[in-house]
């Protein structure tokens, strides 16, 4: 098992050093972004693990990567797309976006692409109301945002990365 203490001390010494006695518990998220960087979810252990290292119990590091966006608790495609479907964005037409985008890559909210590269998920309010239908895409690059959407324009974007992906994979086997 690789312990994140064993992989990241010096981080996680960081990190840590950055609260006062007793309030180490405010660590939970950088150390969960830690823990997700290398393979983009944190896993059973790391939220265990984690919770050792702050003083709270895994129940409560698990619900704080169940209600954030940003953390996973399952492994993906390299490129998470998420589609917010919030009210707002609802009523500009983000569920029927989200609808055919998936039938366009032929997968289910929430499942991933056959080649691996895609994952596609639903979440709640992105910060762009008036500009919807808008997706973030999550990858080991960072957060990217896409506004004012069609089907159309968002499987554009979803080619480039699929396209640059291979170039990063033809670059590796040379």
């Amino acid at each position: 098992m690789n312990r994140l203490a064993d992989k990241y001390p010096q981080e996680i010494k960081q990190i840590l050093e950055r609260y006062p006695e007793g309030y180490k518990r405010s660590a939970v998220m950088p150390l969960l972004y830690l823990a997700q960087r290398e393979t983009g979810y944190v896993s059973q252990e790391a939220m265990q693990e984690i919770g050792d290292l702050i003083g709270i119990a895994k129940t409560e590091v698990a619900t704080i990567v169940g209600f954030y966006t940003l953390y996973h608790d399952s492994s993906s495609g390299k490129y998470r797309v998420q589609v917010c479907t919030d009210l707002p964005c609802a009523l500009r037409g983000a569920d029927q976006f989200l609808e055919k985008l998936c039938e366009n890559l032929a997968v289910k909210v929430g499942e991933t692409t056959p080649d691996g590269m895609v994952t596609v998920e639903e979440v709640k309010c992105l910060a762009g109301c008036f500009r919807a239908p808008m997706f973030q895409v999550q990858s080991g690059a960072g957060i990217t945002y896409h506004e004012n959407q069609t089907v159309e324009s968002a499987m554009e974007v979803i080619d480039g990365l699929r396209q640059q992906a291979k170039g990063r994979e033809g670059e590796a086997k040379e």
